[in-house]
Parts: C-alpha cells; sequence; structure tokens
C-alpha cells in the first residue's frame, strides 16, 4: 500500500517536499502528484490525476481553495483509507464526504506523525 502525497512540491523548503522524503527514507511507498513535474528523491512528481493503485493514504497539501470538486472526486475514486488534512488544508464539507464514504480522517502534520513513528499504512 502506498502513501500519495497530493500537492507535492519540488520546492525543498515546503512541508510536502519533505513529507515525500521522509516517506521515502522511511521505506514506505510513496506517489507525488504536484503543479509541476520533476522529482524528489527518488519519486518522480506527476501533474496528473491518475489512478493509482493501492493509495492507502493520501496526505494532503492542497489548501481548501484548491480543492475542486474534480480534486475531491479523484481522492475519492482512489478509495484510500486515510486522507490526513495538514495543517491548512482543512475542509469541513470534503471531511464529512469522506466520512461518510467510510474513510479515516486525520486532522494533523504528516511530518510529526513519520518523524515520531506515528505513520503507518496497515
Amino acid at each position: 500500500m502506498k502513501t500519495l502525497v497530493l500537492g507535492a512540491s519540488l520546492n525543498p523548503a515546503r512541508a510536502s517536499h519533505s513529507c515525500v522524503l521522509l516517506l521515502e527514507d522511511a521505506g514506505l511507498p510513496v506517489e507525488g502528484i504536484g503543479l509541476r513535474a520533476g522529482s524528489i528523491g527518488q519519486q518522480i512528481v506527476k501533474t496528473e490525476l491518475d489512478q493509482i493503485p493501492e493509495i492507502h493514504t493520501v496526505s494532503l497539501y492542497l489548501g481548501p481553495q484548491n480543492q475542486s470538486e474534480r480534486v475531491q472526486s479523484y481522492i475519492l475514486s482512489l478509495h484510500p483509507t486515510r486522507v490526513i488534512f495538514n495543517p491548512g488544508t482543512e475542509n469541513p464539507q470534503f471531511i464529512k464526504e469522506l466520512r461518510a464514504a467510510g474513510i479515516q480522517i486525520e486532522i494533523g502534520c504528516a511530518l510529526v506523525m513519520i518523524k515520531t513513528n506515528q505513520y503507518s499504512i496497515q
């Protein structure tokens, strides 16, 4: 099972960039989708909302204003077990939809979860 970092940035100063690297360093399978194609560590960052099989967790790094209906539908179509709403991404309406679909919600920081060994994809 994999983690999708949605909003992955090629900018090393961004939290989403660090998230991809920390997941990779922890030996956890990770995929990234961002505004610009490129790479973070060994991971290729894509720009298209393509179907990715076996997504356990979506770590969200898009503010509510960038969580369009298309993005929300995409996340739901992946049937993840969990969506992490990182700081600044909280969206009460979308959280309600995800919960109704049986998807676990975490409102917190994936970076902290990874660094403190609280991140699991079981």
